[in-house]
């Protein structure tokens, strides 16, 4: 069948924006092609949010026919956090029909070259792009973000992020010339003189490991880094959170259809409750890349077992803010306030230890103590939460009961700043809402350690007292050695300080945000520009997104000619 899109086509399309998109990881400035306010949508044939409503909705009672080969069931069965059934069926797929299928596609698309490659990428996020209302609504009910985070974050910010990998790849893959004519001299003898053409060459099937919380924004980077690469692309998505990483295999096989290649190229692998395939798909010989985000346990095992397979992680740490001192003490508690209440801090980079020295910390206000910083930010928490209106629209809805379960137990480790509350979300009764709980603990006493040196994923900060600015960054230090940490933020005004805990990121690789208290929050990154993890400690062994991330998902084979 002949191509609905022909290369010419995708190239006049989308080269401009892929230009744009390279020169801004150059540049490292603003820079964005997707629209982060709903009132954009509606226009040039994408959904309003009406219509991505109703898009949504009619996929209740729907079963998702991707039209792979292998699919041997129906599996589904998804709870929305705000207490709705989906009711969407996914296929379940023979891996041994499955995978031998996504290989037959890659020989095309490895001679298709890296322009054409990413020409493809990005009318598959443009399409996707068209359908981000629809988008926003199946990663709210999945993940339990608000729906104007599910929206930004699980929209634009994620189809950025795609864009992004995209571009890295294309700058990776075209750093070698296509062909090279070599001609050495030998004195009086002819030269020896070569023909030589490099070509870029997949590992072979890359395996995307979706998460429940973020499954666009997270999942995006591993697949459009793979899939721009020459990769074929398996996409086994969290079992609560299925269906945005289903829409967007769907429109990457019609993308890839349309376009003359083969649609397995990408697929879905969803499983059955407690099937567990994860740890099957990704020690099978065919999986060559493995990209994952989830807990720390399940990460480790993943770089230690799936040895056939590059593996990109995204796991966990313990985030710190440093307060030692302030010029703005309102901005830095209204800053601190949002970071710890957005979704619930249920996001990788959501602040857990606040260390503040027991003596107090100066600001523009005066002299404020330790037991006066710790509850004037837990009135901050409460200022802004405390419209319920308002509250739902920024912490979302628990996402599953572990997070609840922990957030709940967290009052029982030391004595509590801010006690959390339950919101009543008045669209959906059934959701569970809670507030984040602020509790004090002290940085000196062992018995403490325990809790602030272990990742407590959820609404949970503590507020641990610290003997002086040295011993925050000491505590500093051995945190991100030992446990990792995607962010670390701080508030001083003596340039010792800053230039101490500066040290000890660039020794411990860990991003630091220094003294925000305006919109730009620590637990936020900006595609194209800021770099969400580092790589360089045990939270992530990679960075979204940097070259590193894209470089080795292809290896450049080498065919010599005598001229």
């Amino acid at each position: 069948m002949a191509a609905e899109l022909t290369a010419h086509q995708l190239i006049a399309q989308h080269r401009p924006t892929l230009d744009l998109a390279l020169e801004t990881i150059r540049t490292r400035a603003y820079w964005s092609p997707h629209p982060e306010h709903p009132k954009a949508y509606g226009e040039n044939g994408s959904l309003d949010m009406a219509a991505g409503k109703a898009a949504f909705d009619a996929l209740s009672g729907t079963r998702l026919d991707l039209g792979q080969p292998g699919t041997d069931g129906w599996v589904g069965g998804e709870v929305s956090p705000y207490g709705i059934e989906l009711g969407v069926e996914y296929p379940h797929a023979d891996l041994d029909v499955l995978l031998p299928a996504m290989k037959a596609g890659q020989k095309a698309w490895r001679d298709a070259g890296a322009e054409l490659r990413a020409m493809v990428c990005l009318e598959v996020l443009r399409r996707i792009a068209d359908r981000t209302m629809e988008f926003a609504q199946a990663v709210m009910h999945t993940s339990g973000q608000a729906f104007m985070m599910a929206f930004q974050a699980g929209g634009p910010h994620a189809q950025d992020r795609g864009m992004e990998a995209v571009a890295y790849a294309y700058v990776e893959q075209s750093r070698t010339p296509d062909t090279a004519e070599w001609t050495k001299p030998q004195g009086k003898r002819d030269p020896l003189a070569l023909t030589k053409r490099f070509t870029p060459v997949p590992r072979g099937i890359g395996l995307v490991i979706g998460c429940n919380t973020f499954p666009t924004w997270n999942g995006y980077p591993g697949l459009f880094a793979s899939l721009a690469t020459g990769n074929a692309v398996l996409v086994k998505p969290h079992p609560r959170a299925v269906l945005p990483l289903a829409l967007t295999v769907q429109v990457a096989r019609e993308v890839l259809t349309g376009a003359g290649f083969d649609p397995n190229l990408v697929a879905l692998a969803a499983e059955r409750p407690g099937e567990g395939i994860a740890k099957t798909l990704a020690t099978r010989p065919e999986i060559r890349i493995v990209d994952y985000t989830g807990s720390t346990a399940f990460g480790d095992w993943l770089e230690a077992n799936a040895r056939q397979a590059q593996v990109y992680t995204e796991k966990a740490g313990v985030n710190t803010v440093i307060v030692e001192s302030t010029d703005d003490y309102k901005g830095m508690l209204g800053n601190l306030a949002f970071s710890l209440s957005l979704y619930s801090g249920q996001m990788c980079t959501t602040p857990q230890n606040l260390l503040i020295p027991r003596d107090g910390i100066r600001t523009d206000q005066g002299a404020k103590s330790y037991d006066e910083v710790t509850a004037d930010l837990a009135r901050a928490v409460d200022g802004l939460l405390g419209d319920d209106a308002r509250a739902n629209a920024l912490l979302g809805a628990i996402v599953n009961p572990d997070v609840k379960a922990r957030l709940e137990a967290a009052a029982g480790l030391g004595e509590v700043a801010l006690a959390s509350r339950e919101v009543t979300n008045p669209d959906f009764p059934d959701a569970v809402v809670r507030t984040p709980v602020i509790v004090k603990l002290d940085g000196a006493k062992p018995e403490d350690e325990a809790a602030y040196t272990s990742e407590c994923f959820g609404p949970v900060s503590f507020a641990v007292a610290v003997d002086s600015a040295d011993h925050a960054v000491e505590l500093l230090r051995r945190s991100v050695r030992e446990k990792g940490a995607m962010t670390v933020g701080a508030y001083t005004t003596d340039p010792e300080v800053e230039e101490s805990v500066q040290e000890a990121c660039l020794d411990e690789a860990a991003q630091l945000s220094l003294n925000l208290t305006g919109g730009v929050y620590v637990n936020q990154t900006a595609a194209f520009s800021d770099f969400h993890g580092s790589g360089g400690n045990p939270a992530a062994n990679a960075a979204l997104c940097d070259g590193a991330f894209v470089a080795n998902r292809f290896r450049v084979v080498e065919v010599r000619r005598q001229a």
